[in-house]
């Protein structure tokens, strides 16, 4: 059971670099349609979808990729601290 537990943090642990990486890369001009930029949507967009839903943008700013690390990386310290 303490192994799932780890793998499941590690995973939590993964999904909040991911989001990290991509609000970092759309600052610079890349090509967002490109097979990183994709990837990353892919991974990053089930948690970040309905998030946008709840939580509007101020202004120009999405803070949503802010505060989905903050909970991602609050739900990965939990389990580690389970194991």
């Amino acid at each position: 059971m303490e192994t799932l537990v780890l793998v499941v943090a590690y995973l939590v642990q993964f999904l909040a670099f991911a989001i990290f990486a991509r609000a970092m890369l759309s600052w610079f001009p890349i090509d967002k349609e490109g097979p990183v930029f994709r990837t990353l949507n892919a991974i990053t967009d089930p948690v970040l979808d309905p998030l946008r839903r709840v939580i509007p943008p101020v202004g120009a700013l999405d803070l949503t990729p802010m505060i989905a690390m903050i909970v991602l990386f609050f739900v990965a310290s939990r389990l580690f601290s389970y194991s």
